[in-house]
């Protein structure tokens, strides 16, 4: 249900873009590498925080 969300509110975001003739401010590529970036983050956080209490225990 959370990709359909997502999907709708960027088609949404998209449309409102259009509609005011406005470009967005990165490139698709560009947007994508970053939305890569926050989700390896993501990931990573949960991982570096057992690590570090590996190394204090």
């Amino acid at each position: 249900m959370s990709y359909l969300i997502s999907l709708a509110i960027g088609i949404a975001v998209g449309l409102l873009y259009g509609g005011l003739d406005f470009r967005s401010p990165a490139p698709p590529a560009v947007a994508l590498v970053g939305l890569l970036g926050m989700q390896l983050g993501e990931k990573a956080w949960p991982l570096g925080k057992q690590l570090v209490a590996g190394w204090l225990s």
